[in-house]
C-alpha cells in the first residue's frame, strides 16, 4: 500500500499573488521530489465557480514510494517554499480503501487496504467537457446544498488543477457508514450519480476513498467541526 498525504496551507490575503506564482511554478518541483509517485498541487473553493474560489487556501496531495518519504515532506523545497507564506497548516495521512477512474490517464494510489472504524476521506475529481459544464454547474447547487447538512460530515471543500473545467471534491466522515448513507442514499446525490452516466459530464473522473490514518495541524484549515457537520 502506497502512503498518501493531503497537506494544506492557509495563507494570508495579502500573500495571494505570492500562492498564484507558487501554483504556476511548483507543481513541477513536487513531481520532482524524491519518493513522490505522483503529486497535484490544488486550489480549493466553496464552490465550482471561479467566483467561489478561496485565495487563501491551497493544498498538495501526493502518492509517495514509501512512509519514510512522505514523513519527509516537510522538509522539502516545495513545502519549505509554502511553509515561508501560510500562517496554518494541515495534513492528512491517508491510506487507500477503494478508487475508481483515473486522473491524467493513470490510476495513482496503488492497491487499496484494509478499512477501519475510524474517518474516511472521499475524493472525487473530473475534467469537465466544454460542451457539458453549463448543465454540470447547474446540477451541483442542489448537491452542494444536501452535503453542507450530511450528519457525519466533519469537513468539506472544493479543490480544483485549474479555476474552469478541473472539478473535485474533498470531504471527511466520521466513519463509512456515514459516508455510504450520504452518497447512495440521498435522493440529491443519487440524482446527480445518474446523471453523470447519462450526461456524459466527464472526459475522465476519478472517485476514491481513504481511511484517515492521521490529522497533524490546524483542523481549522479544514473547516473541520467535530459536531459531524463540516462547513469550509
Amino acid at each position: 500500500m502506497l502512503p498518501v498525504t493531503l497537506q494544506v496551507w492557509r495563507v494570508p490575503r495579502r500573500a495571494a499573488p505570492l500562492a498564484f506564482a507558487r501554483m504556476a511554478r511548483d507543481p513541477r518541483r513536487l513531481r520532482a521530489t524524491p519518493g513522490v509517485r505522483f503529486a497535484k498541487l490544488l486550489g480549493t473553493g466553496d464552490g465550482f465557480r471561479v467566483r467561489d474560489a478561496d485565495l487563501t487556501r491551497y493544498a498538495a496531495l501526493v502518492v509517495w514510494d514509501n512512509p519514510g518519504a512522505a514523513a519527509a515532506f516537510d522538509a522539502t523545497p516545495a513545502a519549505r517554499a509554502w511553509a515561508r507564506i501560510s500562517t496554518d497548516a494541515a495534513r492528512l495521512d491517508l491510506r487507500l480503501l477503494k478508487a475508481t477512474g483515473r486522473w491524467s490517464g493513470r490510476e495513482p494510489f496503488g492497491e487499496p487496504g484494509a478499512g477501519g472504524a475510524g474517518p474516511v476521506l472521499a475524493l472525487t475529481r473530473a475534467r469537465l467537457k466544454a460542451r457539458r459544464a453549463v448543465t454540470f454547474w447547474r446540477a451541483v447547487p442542489p448537491v452542494a446544498a444536501a452535503v453542507e447538512n450530511a450528519p457525519g460530515l466533519l469537513a468539506h471543500f472544493g479543490v480544483g488543477e485549474a479555476p474552469i473545467g478541473w472539478q473535485g471534491t474533498v470531504s471527511v466522515w466520521r466513519n463509512e457508514a456515514d459516508l455510504a448513507r450520504f452518497a447512495y442514499r440521498h435522493p440529491e446525490h443519487r440524482a446527480a450519480i445518474t446523471r453523470t452516466s447519462t450526461e456524459g459530464w466527464y472526459a475522465e473522473d476519478l472517485f476514491a476513498r481513504f481511511a484517515v490514518l492521521d490529522v497533524m495541524g490546524d483542523r481549522s484549515v479544514l473547516g473541520w467541526s467535530e459536531g459531524g457537520h463540516g462547513r469550509a
